[in-house]
């Protein structure tokens, strides 16, 4: 059970930001100038850009909707790092510390 709540906690901002991007594609045009900047987002920050789309409203962000975006991109950072530390951890991969 815990490794299926894994496996949906990662995939569910880079599902949510797919689903948004097919269902809603005018949202994801109005906040970005082309295809390639939610790509990046996509593969690399998916929660921030998830964050992103969704409080992006024609004028851009303003004030506290910052902290959301910065959140979520803190958030996918720790996302990133945490699976570099896990995998530093595990025997027989190079660099694993044994004890």
């Amino acid at each position: 059970m815990g490794c299926l709540f894994a496996l949906f906690a990662g995939l569910f901002p880079r599902l949510g930001l797919f689903i948004v991007w097919v269902a809603r594609p005018k949202l994801v045009d109005a906040a970005f100038d082309s295809w390639f900047w939610p790509l990046l987002g996509l593969i690399f920050l998916p929660f921030a850009t998830l964050m992103y789309v969704v409080l992006y409203t024609g004028g851009g962000l303003t004030g506290f909707d910052w902290f959301w975006v910065v959140l979520a991109g803190l958030l996918d950072i720790a996302h990133w790092g945490a699976g570099w530390t896990q995998r530093r951890q595990a025997p027989g991969y190079p660099g694993t510390v044994q004890a």
